[in-house]
Parts: C-alpha cells; structure tokens; sequence
C-alpha cells in the first residue's frame, strides 16, 4: 500500500506546492490550492494510518518502533501542521494567505520526512546487496 500511496502523495504534493506558490505570488487560485492542500492531507492520512497497522505487524506498536522512531517523531510534526491547516480553513480562523503558509510549513516538514524514509530505504538496499563479512579464521 506504502508503495503506491508514498508516490501519489509526492505528485500531490508538486502539484498543490506549485498552486500555493502560485496563490500566494499572484491572489489567484485560491480554491484549487485549498483543495490541493485538502486533498494532500487526506492521503497523509490515509498513509499514516497503513503505516502504523504496518509498524503494528513488523515491530509489534503501532508508532514510535526503534527502528523508525525519529521518522514517527517528524510525520507527527507533519500531521500536527496538516491538521492546523484544516483547523484553520474549516473554522475561518486565519487569512488565506495565513493558511497557505501552514500549508507551506506543513510542506517544508513533509520534505525532510520523505528525506527521512528515501535515506533509511537506500541505507537497507546498501546494507542488503552488500556481500556478507567473511568468516573470522581462528589460528
């Protein structure tokens, strides 16, 4: 599921970075970048749900396993600021250009999260095609 969700929030997300970019540069397209951000929120969403019962099933806990604990600990940051970000939209509690700025903040975290994941994923291919350590030769 990771595998397909992971690349089709990355092409949502280009594509809603480039419309809030545009919205904040020009006061134009103010609904296609809201919607962009809505709809990038619901695949984190539904991403961060299937990586937990994933982490559930592989390290037995559902968040904060050893082995991707500082991943868990930036993705709650990312959700923390996606989440903000509805708030603010649902509720009226900020300008639009306010809440493009949360978006983007939200984006900022996302990126060194994907960072996160892309390393520790090029590390295990590394460690798996390495050749294994010789045997130690006792005299």
């Amino acid at each position: 599921m990771q595998g397909i969700l992971a690349p089709l929030q990355f092409l949502i997300f280009i594509v809603s970075l480039l419309l809030v970019i545009n919205f904040l540069s020009t006061g134009e397209g103010l609904a296609a970048a809201t919607w962009s951000v809505i709809c990038k929120t619901a695949v984190l969403y539904t991403i961060m749900v299937t990586g937990a019962i994933w982490e559930k099933e592989v390290f037995g806990q559902y968040l904060f396993a050893p082995a991707f604990y500082w991943e868990d600990v930036v993705s709650m940051l990312v959700i923390a600021l996606h989440t903000a970000y509805l708030v603010a939209w649902l509720f009226a509690l900020a300008t639009p250009v306010t809440q493009m700025t949360i978006a983007l903040a939200a984006y900022a975290i996302y990126v060194v999260n994907a960072a996160q994941f892309l390393v520790k994923l090029r590390r295990a291919r590394l460690e798996s095609a390495a050749p294994p350590p010789l045997p130690l030769v006792q005299s």
